[in-house]
């Protein structure tokens, strides 16, 4: 049984199934999970917005799940997708993770 947090969200990772590059990590609630199997497209809980998040249903950069897997202790889980456009993050960037920590301090 998964287990989400307070806020009766789950982290997913999300992962390049051909490249293995990790492209972003976005939140699922029980009912966006569900909405992933059934569509087999990304959806997750947008935080912000407070809101359900088909994930590239606007910019057309839309993540085709090939599989989801829970981590050991059923609070995190891995989605490995097949990219159906150019880039996942909203800078334009392929993935999300381009910032060396470095350049933050």
């Amino acid at each position: 049984m998964l287990t989400y947090n307070a806020q009766g969200l789950i982290p997913a990772v999300i992962q390049d199934d051909e490249t293995n590059t990790v492209l972003m990590l976005g939140y699922m609630s029980a009912e966006t999970l569900q909405m992933t199997k059934e569509k087999g497209q990304v959806v997750f809980w947008s935080r912000s917005r407070q809101e359900i998040w088909h994930k590239g249903a606007t910019s057309g950069d839309l993540l085709e799940v090939r599989s989801i897997k829970a981590d050991c202790e059923d609070n995190s889980l891995l989605v490995r997708v097949k990219m159906l456009g150019g880039a996942v993050c909203h800078t334009g960037a392929k993935a999300c993770y381009f910032k060396d920590v470095e350049e933050l301090d």
